[in-house]
């Protein structure tokens, strides 16, 4: 038995070996020409990357793109068969962001050979909290199933009726200052966030929560642009003084550590504080952060987690709600100057199930094809995350027989796989009719645009709430509101280089459709007592 056992353990580690030496002599896949010490430094984009990478998929007609920057390996997936084989069905090796050593020598001696992900963001400006740059692990499972079992498509369902109230005074703060349009889509983002991750009722207007955040999430989502800084590049870099010369990286990461360190510690502190008042004169208001830390005190309850896991998912949602609706919601403001034809069909499909005596709701849903359609589209078109959050390879890999080497780091271009003409004919205009059927139905063979929010094991837990947010707000915009170009203002129809990309800031008009309309807006209920 034991012989038998040992003949086939000795089996096993030939076949590896054998495997290991084949993989070692497969090509790379397909990129520019590598320059010697520097490889492809040269070659990475520092604004907009995801069109770069796209366009050298077609130049080299693989989806699967190759870059060396001065030896640390990068794959730029580019389909969605490549990012349906990688990251989901062998997510087990593609999930992981970075590495992280118990001494100071190995960190220093790793950094030589560019294995760690995300220094700057991580370890420089302390955003290895979020879930979404954490290492992938116990801890960050834990964390997921914390996000996952407050944001499921059941439990978020619950939280409708906020969106809907919330999305009401957004009409009518439209309504009585419409220039200030993106303004307000921040507030409603910031009074959904704040109110369900911590129970916190926002300022109607400049609130510090809603400021923090934008301020916070707009370094965070310019930094995890790949190829941005050159720490990126050369870990060992994180160990330079900040005062040498040529670390004014350093200097800012500093300072922007502040930011993400009040982020995660500022509302949930709050949260703790309104808890404890409470204990004799109430219940806290019922929230993700308030729920979890009470149900962490319950004895009867086995509890998988600990304080500092519920403050990181608190935070990691605070993060996530800040920018990317806002994104979307600017989006499908400049979807409507650029096709009013669109607009008008919204509206007509709106009229013909709603009428213009009431405001829409999640029950009439199922009968806005046209709306939902316009809503892929408005994801689609301009994506808010167009490149997601770079993987770590933990293992060598082989795909369509290319290598990928250990220690990769692997990107999946979302903006790419959503522009990819054979999947979306004429990508770059915005056609909500290319998600129906000839009868009007939502078409069930169109890809959905849900690689927007991320891929396989990494894909945003808060993506059922974001998408019923944007669609009530939509749905109700579009019924109440018009969209129009300004008279002499055409818009530039340009977005930020981040990984979190909005438009730039643009003039339109928006207006009430008619007084009806106007009166409707204005009487309509927004006490959140009722929610």
């Amino acid at each position: 038995m034991t012989t038998s056992l040992l003949l086939l353990a000795a089996g096993i580690l030939v076949a590896a070996l054998l495997s290991s030496r084949r993989r070692s002599r497969l090509p790379l896949p397909p990129g520019p020409r590598k320059l010697p010490i520097v490889g492809n430094l040269f070659n990475v984009p520092s604004t907009f990357p995801w069109e770069a990478y796209a366009r050298l998929s077609k130049e080299y007609n693989s989806d699967i793109i190759h870059l060396d920057l001065v030896g640390k390996s990068i794959v730029i997936l580019n389909s969605f068969e490549a990012t349906t084989a990688l990251f989901e069905k062998r997510s087990a090796i593609y999930s992981d962001r970075q590495v992280y050593h118990t001494s100071r020598i190995l960190v220093i001696v790793s950094d030589f050979n560019c294995r760690d992900s995300l220094p700057m963001v991580n370890d420089l400006m302390g955003w290895s909290f979020t879930i979404g740059t954490m290492k992938y692990g116990d801890d960050w499972r834990i964390h997921r199933r914390l996000a996952n079992r407050a944001l499921s498509f059941k439990t978020s369902r619950k939280y409708e009726p906020h969106e809907q109230l919330a999305t009401r005074k957004l009409l009518k703060r439209m309504v009585s200052d419409p220039d200030a349009f993106f303004a307000h889509f921040r507030q409603m983002a910031g009074e959904l966030t704040m109110a369900f991750t911590y129970g916190i009722d926002v300022l109607p207007s400049k609130d510090p929560y809603v400021t923090l955040a934008q301020d916070a999430v707009h370094t965070w989502a310019a930094a995890l642009v790949p190829g941005l800084y050159l720490v990126d590049t050369f870990p060992i870099l994180k160990h330079v003084p900040s005062w040498f010369p040529g670390a004014g990286f350093k200097r800012k990461a500093r300072e922007w550590r502040k930011l993400s360190w009040n982020m995660a510690e500022l509302p949930f502190a709050e949260t703790k504080r309104q808890m404890q008042l409470d204990q004799e004169s109430g219940i806290a208001p019922s929230s993700f952060t308030a729920d979890a830390l009470n149900a962490s005190k319950d004895a009867t309850e086995p509890v998988f987690y600990q304080e500092r896991h519920v403050r990181s998912t608190a935070a990691t949602m605070y993060v996530g709600g800040a920018d990317t609706t806002v994104s979307a919601l600017g989006t499908f403001v400049l979807a409507m100057l650029s096709n009013p034809e669109a607009q008008s069909k919204a509206q007509a499909e709106i009229d013909s199930v709603i009428g213009g005596d009431a405001l829409p709701t999640f029950e009439d849903r199922d009968s806005l094809p046209y709306v939902s359609a316009l809503i892929n589209e408005v994801l689609r078109w301009n994506n808010v995350t167009p490149m997601a959050v770079p993987r770590l390879l933990t293992v060598e890999d082989e795909y369509k027989g290319y290598r990928i080497p250990a220690g990769s780091v692997v990107i999946g271009n979302a903006w790419g796989l959503l522009h990819d003409e054979t999947v979306y004919p004429n990508p770059h205009a915005f056609k909500p009719e290319r998600f129906l059927l000839p009868d009007g139905r939502l078409d069930p063979s169109v890809r959905d645009p849900g690689v927007a929010f991320g891929f396989g094991r990494r894909l945003c837990p808060g993506r059922h709430m974001a998408t019923s947010s944007i669609w009530i707000t939509v749905t109700s915009m579009l019924a109440t509101l018009n969209i129009k170009k300004a008279v002499g203002c055409e818009p530039s129809y340009q977005y930020t280089s981040a990984i979190i990309s909005e438009p730039l800031p643009f003039k339109c008009v928006i207006e009430p459709r008619s007084s009806k309309a106007a009166a409707l807006i204005q009487s309509a209920d927004t006490d959140t007592r009722r929610a």
